[in-house]
């Protein structure tokens, strides 16, 4: 809703009112950050997990109804969704980066005492700690125990993700709760989204059919927060699914917005202004006008979406599970992503495995599961996806898939295993340099064709470097993405 106010011309007026009554956080207030039209920026949007509204009271029974998420005692504050936008100055694609929220990281300043955990829970233990010394110093007023709890929040958890991310600026900040998700989907419903497969869980409320479908605002809620599938076992969710769906979600709706016309409806604006007044927070540095002007790239299409690698899912001292990652590997990543090459560097730049694209890359296929041309048509789609194609063979029967690489491949493997929907990759010695080797087992099943694309114009952006195109989980806009 912040990003649609001024491309559509709504008027000056209610643009003012909108700066002027969205909650604005000190949290950032000692920063330079720089302005939002020539310069780069960075800005951190925080999900929060609270079923409370901005102001830290309950919401109406009504709408605890309607999310099917529990009430307002459960959940708490810590940051599930948090993904860094970096918009670059000269207007060409923005990246956007969804950081898992389980991801086991140094804590910036051990709010608590706790120096190392889960990166969502930053926010939530350095407001525990802020609202406790506030208490015992007499503080009594819960507007300002609410409010300045949560600056202490979005303080750590800026400063946590910088520091994960290996120093990155982090200019602005957008937060929003689970109930202001809701209410923007209400406002724009239907939505488009498209998924691979049939898939159900329980817990989430999600109930989807293969392929691109509609969905309400409760659907929505349902589809981003989906983890797992109690009905089809086989899809192998986890946690990271979740980022993959809130970038689709987002791609989706961007690209729905601009079609559909929605950003020029005056009735349709006031209502997603009116929850962005409600139940989101920036920092006092942030210029909506500036931002919304390059809202036109965005709803374009001029934006990808990655999520970060993990290494393993793990646990932690106290027995949590966490994901575990290399600190020195999402360093790389991001400067990738936040440092697009030029012709010249990537010329002049080695590639190896992890910074080959596809179209150096040779895969072949062994059909593990016995089921006549499986080989060949997984072939077809690699070579549709810009990869060489191979051999293709059969093999002793097996019932998981792999994708095996040589040494020092390992992106490119997970890169193909996104192509493809097999989430398993080893390293084998017997696979030859510039090759990767698919084994189809029995529980393999041909991904669908991508839901349609948009028509966009031609692409004069600088290209994102090679290793940022090798990383796994890479979702362009400008379409409606299918995903698992």
């Amino acid at each position: 809703s912040v990003l649609v106010v001024a491309v559509t011309g709504y008027g000056y007026s209610q643009y003012r009112d909108f700066t002027d009554s969205i909650r604005r956080s000190g949290a950032l207030s000692g920063l330079a950050a720089p302005a939002l039209i020539g310069k780069d920026a960075n800005i951190l949007i925080m999900g929060l997990d609270s079923r409370l509204d901005e102001n830290g009271d309950p919401l109406p029974a009504a709408l605890y109804a309607a999310l099917d998420t529990g009430g307002a005692d459960v959940g708490g504050y810590n940051a599930n969704v948090l993904m860094l936008l970096h918009i670059p100055g000269d207007g060409s694609r923005a990246t956007g980066i969804s950081i898992p929220r389980d991801d086991y990281v140094e804590l910036a300043g051990s709010p608590d005492a706790i120096s190392k955990g889960k990166i969502k829970q930053a926010y939530g233990l350095a407001f525990d700690q802020q609202h406790r010394q506030l208490v015992a110093s007499g503080v009594t007023d819960k507007t300002v125990l609410e409010q300045h709890s949560r600056d202490a929040g979005r303080n750590a958890e800026i400063a946590t993700v910088s520091t994960f991310l290996g120093g990155v600026p982090i200019d602005h900040f957008v937060e929003v709760t689970m109930v202001a998700f809701y209410q923007i989907a209400q406002v724009v419903a239907p939505i488009t989204v498209c998924v691979q497969e049939d898939t159900s869980d329980r817990y989430s409320g999600a109930d989807f059919h293969a392929g691109a479908q509609q969905i309400d605002a409760a659907q929505a809620v349902a589809f981003v927060r989906q983890r797992r599938d109690n009905l089809h076992p086989r899809l192998n969710f986890t946690d990271l699914d979740r980022e993959r769906r809130q970038q689709a979600f987002i791609a989706s709706l961007a690209y729905q917005l601009k079609q559909a016309g929605t950003l020029a409806d005056p009735a349709r604006l006031a209502a997603l202004i009116g929850v962005a007044q409600q139940n989101t927070a920036v920092d006092p540095g942030l210029d909506l006008l500036a931002l919304t002007q390059q809202a036109a790239n965005l709803t374009s299409g001029n934006i990808t979406f990655t999520t970060l690698p993990v290494e393993r899912f793990g646990t932690d001292p106290r027995g949590e599970d966490v994901n575990i990652v290399d600190p020195t590997r999402i360093r790389t990543v991001v400067a990738a992503l936040l440092t697009p090459s030029t012709p010249d560097a990537a010329a002049t730049t080695p590639t190896d495995g992890p910074s080959s694209g596809p179209g150096s890359l040779t895969v072949d296929v062994r059909n593990a599961d016995g089921r006549a041309g499986l080989a060949a048509a997984v072939s077809r789609v690699s070579t549709a996806a810009g990869y060489l194609a191979g051999t293709t063979t059969t093999s002793a029967h097996r019932t998981t898939s792999t994708i095996l690489y040589p040494s020092g491949a390992q992106d490119a493997a997970l890169a193909l295993g996104h192509v493809l929907g097999i989430a398993a990759t080893a390293a084998d010695t017997t696979v030859p340099a510039g090759h990767l080797t698919v084994v189809l087992g029995a529980t393999f099943h041909l991904p669908p064709p991508s839901a349609p694309v948009a028509p966009t114009a031609p692409s004069t952006s600088p290209d994102p470097g090679p290793a940022a195109a090798a990383l796994a989980d890479s979702i362009s806009g400008g379409r409606i993405p299918c995903v698992k």
